[in-house]
């Protein structure tokens, strides 16, 4: 049978509702449900069931459903009367399943009438209650149905605009509305004695009512209990702790993590088995901008009889350039240095974790001998690792990552680059730059696909421009070595497309370190990302041991980690006495190509694939002084914000400086301040962070008050006059 349509159920349901009122206005029934009706009825009502006890069951069972279901006032005197008519037995089974029908009902008008459009409204800001629902919404409703002091027409309605489904919202309230059902019922069978609802409660019975709200809490703790204690039974516990702490891995993640730890006076140790700094420093964030400067002057060189300097010698000098990238590297590290964080209180041991049970973990110093630490908590910060798709004669022929790629000293001539992303895209137009003859090699049909095409668009011309040779939709499927020649051959329309290569470099993405060091033997699962499983306060299978950074996900940024990290250390130190859910809601990130790329919230591709309502206001950086006078000129700020309001959805910014830029709009969604508020702060002239006052400008355009300005122009014409 097909399903009605949602007009036709708003039909039916105003319909409905219009007949109710009327019903209920033209026949007074709200007189009816009245405690001193009900009482002068009563042995009217009780000759009536002798007479017709089916019939009269019936008859009550229905109104008392329609009552339930269209959250009528009155369904306490009708519980009353269930009691005075029916008994203690029939009056309670008839009003339990009776209420628990109507409340389904209710529940199911607003899942199908409501549910879908307050969703999508309302969908990013309702999403930590509906992930609340699904995994506590039992608890939740059971206790709500416990206490009778909650309007249960409400929690109807409320439970049916979130996730829960309609057989265990029945089955819930069925159980919880019965001790509330119990009493009043009983009540009706005493009618004489009730001379207001308040005499049906005392304070005593009040308190057992709020003490068995309590119990679905405290039954969720005890589960929870019990959970703790079957993850841990065939483990020993020490009486007692060599360490509060003991965090694994010298990233971002980690160094926070024990930061934080050594900050609060906690006993930590931090283990590293490559290099202090982890990933970020070593290999990513901080050797690629520097690679990314040196290439970014060598174009300027090259560009720059555009600004009237002519004969610039733009020569590059590669083996220069990597030991520029060096010296960067080693400029920052005494910031993430053993001798730093020795300083601050922090044990620093150089070797190889090995957690053996969720209070120890074994290192494997540098001289081969073992130690073993004792610890209330963990914090696994293992970081990630450049992933090497699995293509024939790859290995054979040789490849660079994006963590070895730094040991080049001489500059490739044909380089290919595998993988449109960010990294690929930053090296791939870096390399271009410095003189390399570049081809880059991505899969799907454009680069940077969590992007809005326009972005990636604009980031392919740039790439082009910069001598890039870009194929997009080509799967690489083999390497093959040819007369001395190195080859890759890709798939394009079930051809094959040959690419010859001196260097290949693979960036294709990262991922996460989960083996080696004890998650195996512990039994700690992982997400089908390939991530370890953690809930909302980043705890793992077992709540002591903690997960933050590239190898928890979401999000592989050096940034997420270290906010990820308070969370973690925090939790793992005072966890006792309150947790903290770690907070996502704004989370920035950005790709330093030229132009760069930075986002926060919600793209226009994504605000679209999620339904959510919104509205674009778009400024364009060619028409900013600044940007003309450094001739950065081009790009855009892009803010999606809420339909007719100024409260800011997401953040697209392409251009020069876009990441610095950023930063005034994470701030604003971080606090939950409009473009209102950005148009009335003062930027300084000439500037590029004037672009983010201009687009609120652009907004505040858009949403001028038209009448109120025909008006204003009346009222001036009026003083001319």
């Amino acid at each position: 049978m097909a399903r009605p349509s949602k007009a036709l159920l708003w039909v039916g349901a105003v319909g409905l509702a219009l007949t109710a009122a009327l019903a209920w206005r033209h026949f007074d029934l709200g007189a009816l449900l009245t405690l001193d009706n009900l009482k002068a009825s009563r042995d009217a009502l009780q000759a009536q069931v002798l007479a017709r006890p089916l019939t009269t069951a019936a008859l009550f069972f229905g109104v008392y459903v329609a009552a339930t279901a269209l959250s009528i006032p009155g369904a306490l005197v009708l519980t009353l009367a269930a009691g005075a008519m029916f008994g203690l037995g029939w009056g309670l089974l008839l009003v339990s399943f009776a209420s628990s029908l109507g409340a389904l009902l209710a529940f199911l008008v607003a899942r199908y009438l409501l549910r879908d459009s307050i969703q999508s409204r309302f969908g990013k800001a309702l999403a930590p209650i509906n992930e609340g629902v699904r995994k506590d919404g039992t608890f939740y409703l059971l206790t709500l149905r416990l206490v009778p002091v909650f309007p249960f027409w409400l929690i109807n309605l409320l439970m049916g605009l979130t996730p829960m489904g309609a057989a265990r919202f029945y089955a819930v309230s069925q159980v919880g509305m019965l001790a509330g059902t119990v009493v009043y019922v009983n009540a009706g069978t005493q009618l004489a004695a009730i001379q207001s609802p308040g005499d049906i409660f005392s304070p005593a019975l009040w308190g057992s009512f709020a003490l068995l709200g309590l119990f679905p809490l405290l039954a969720k703790a005890g589960v929870g209990w019990l959970a703790r204690r079957k993850v841990y039974a065939r483990w020993t516990k020490p009486s007692a702790f060599d360490r509060n702490l003991v965090v694994i891995g010298a990233g971002a993640g980690g160094l926070v993590s024990a930061y934080i730890a050594a900050a609060v006076k906690a006993k930590v140790t931090l283990i590293e088995g490559h290099k202090m700094g982890g990933d970020c420093l070593n290999f990513g964030c901080v050797p690629s901008k520097a690679l990314i400067r040196s290439a970014k002057m060598a174009r300027q060189l090259k560009k720059a009889h555009e600004l009237g300097v002519a004969d610039a010698a733009g020569r590059v000098d590669f083996a220069a350039v990597m030991r520029r990238v060096h010296g960067v590297i080693r400029e920052i590290e005494p910031h993430d240095s053993v001798e730093r964080y020795t300083r601050l209180g922090v044990e620093v041991l150089q070797g190889h974790a090995r957690i053996t049970s969720p209070w120890s973990v074994e290192v494997t110093l540098a001289d081969g001998r073992k130690q073993t630490l004792s610890t209330k908590n963990i914090v696994i910060a293992a970081g990630a690792s450049p992933f090497v798709p699995p293509i024939p004669g790859l290995k054979e022929a040789g490849f660079h990552t994006s963590d070895t790629v730094w040991g080049l000293t001489e500059l490739p001539r044909r380089l290919v680059v595998l993988g449109g992303g960010p990294i690929g895209s930053e090296l791939a137009q870096s390399f271009a730059r410095l003189g390399s003859n570049v081809t880059q090699v991505e899969m799907a049909p454009r680069i940077m696909l969590r992007e809005d095409p326009e972005v990636s668009q604009l980031v392919a011309a740039s790439l082009r421009a910069d001598g890039v040779t870009l194929l997009t939709g080509r799967q690489a499927v083999r390497v093959e070595v040819v007369d001395g020649e190195k080859r890759l051959v890709a798939k394009h329309e079930g051809a094959d497309v040959v690419i010859p290569f001196d260097e290949l470099l693979c960036a294709v993405g990262r991922s996460p370190r989960v083996t080696g060091y004890g998650l195996e033997e512990l039994g700690i699962p992982l997400t089908p990302r390939k991530t370890i499983a953690t809930n909302a306060y980043l705890q793992t299978l077992y709540p002591n041991i903690y997960a933050v950074g590239d190898v928890a996900g979401p999000y592989q940024f050096t940034h997420t980690a270290a906010h990820q990290a308070w969370y973690a250390a925090v939790n793992a130190l005072f966890g006792r006495w309150r947790l903290f859910k770690v907070d996502y809601r704004v989370i920035p990130w950005a790709t330093f190509t030229d132009p760069e790329v930075a986002r926060v919230g919600l793209s226009e591709s994504e605000a679209k694939e999620q339904d959510v309502a919104y509205e674009v206001t778009r400024y364009g950086l060619d028409d900013l002084d600044r940007a003309i006078a450094d001739g950065t000129a081009h790009g855009f700020v892009k803010v999606l914000t809420v339909p007719g309001k100024d409260k800011i959805l997401g953040v697209t910014i392409v251009g020069e400086h876009a990441g610095d830029l950023l930063a005034e709009y994470v701030l604003a969604m971080k606090h939950g301040l409009g473009l209102n508020k950005i148009l009335g702060t003062i930027h300084t002239y000439p500037t590029l962070a004037e672009a983010n006052k201009y687009v609120a400008g652009e907004w505040k355009r858009a949403h001028a008050p038209k009448q109120l300005l025909d008006w204003v122009a009346r009222y001036h014409a009026w003083e001319r006059a």
